[in-house]
């Protein structure tokens, strides 16, 4: 078996894990591409990816390009870039979670070194939801069933065709945080599996993605982590748990600000005639809070006050004195 050398683009937890794997495999990582560092948390101090971090500690070199355009702002970092990759000794480029499309130039680099060419790892069954945040948007549109797909990269965001992909089902209380993390396994397994068949020097066959059924998971957008007590009570657990693990939702108790990070959908324990009260509290109990919504009740079940760090529901009520009857808003 030939042993593969890999460049590997990614940035965050996703794209860390799958790294973790490739340089536990029988192939060699001889580069990384990720996003410059940037300010976050609290402090807004200036920190590398995840991606960064675990190729310094493995002495892998890494290139940190604002932009991959040739033509545009950042051209002379792109065109340092392209020089460094033509330079480098590598069979294919993986890419995974990276945060920049790649431009005809590096698709031609990739595909003139091995008949993979650029391949990328996507959280999603392609061609539904294409983009930057499947696993949210995939939670929150109520999908029962996701997956990981390996596609041979193309101009276009998300638009190759698919070499292999995996089913996953998605579970009543998963957030994007547990389905995150073993969607990320499955595609580092699955990412394996197709570079030990090249490798061994298989065919890989390929097949073009389905024009019919294609979705685009958007960026969650700050405003959307707001929830809305008068929207059907589905609609708001999928939220809460679509933004677990970033940016989380938010709604307000006595004008503060607070974060719900989990919560389940128990409409079922309640009658179908209940006059219900969008926001109002219904139930404290050793099992979380039960807030009305519009067609039914959501019980929250981990919640974090300003300046706190998260704690189970009922550890919340007792910390603000709530009360039944009192108002989410």
């Amino acid at each position: 078996m030939k042993k593969l050398k890999i460049v590997f683009a990614g940035t965050p937890e996703f794209a860390a894990i799958i790294l973790g794997e490739l340089v536990q495999s029988s192939h060699e990582v001889v580069g990384v591409m990720t996003q410059p560092d940037r300010p976050a948390g609290r402090g807004l101090k200036v920190l590398p990816s995840l991606v960064k971090q675990r190729a310094l500690e493995l002495e892998i070199p890494v290139m940190q390009p604002t932009s991959l355009k040739l033509d545009g702002k950042y051209g002379l970092e792109a065109e340092n870039t392209k020089t460094q990759l033509e330079q480098l000794a590598f069979d294919v480029m993986i890419v995974a979670a990276y945060g920049l499309i790649l431009p005809k130039w590096i698709l031609s680099l990739g595909q003139s070194r091995h008949a993979l060419g650029c391949i990328n790892v996507h959280a999603s069954l392609l061609p539904r939801w294409r983009g930057a945040a499947p696993i949210h948007r995939a939670i929150w549109a109520g999908d029962e069933v996701t997956g990981t797909c390996i596609m041979k990269m193309a101009e276009g965001l998300d638009t190759g065709p698919i070499i292999a992909q995996e089913r996953m089902p998605i579970q009543s209380l998963d957030t994007t945080a547990t389905l995150h993390d073993r969607l990320a396994a499955q595609g580092a397994r699955i990412l394996l599996e197709v570079l030990d068949r090249a490798a061994h020097l298989e065919n890989i066959a390929v097949t073009e993605q389905e024009l019919m059924g294609v979705t685009y998971a958007e960026k969650i957008k700050k405003e959307e982590a707001k929830i809305n007590w008068n929207q059907p009570v589905n609609l708001t657990d999928r939220q809460i748990r679509a933004l677990n693990p970033s940016p989380g939702a938010i709604t307000t108790l006595n004008s503060e600000i607070v974060k719900v990070w989990l919560s389940e959908n128990i409409s079922h324990r309640w009658p179908k005639d209940a006059n219900l009260k969008p926001g109002q509290v219904l139930e404290l109990d050793e099992f979380g809070i039960s807030v009305a919504g519009a067609d039914g009740v959501v019980r929250l079940l981990e919640i974090q006050k300003a300046g706190s760090k998260r704690m189970s529901a009922t550890q919340f009520a007792k910390s603000v004195q709530l009360k039944k009857g009192q108002f989410f808003a």
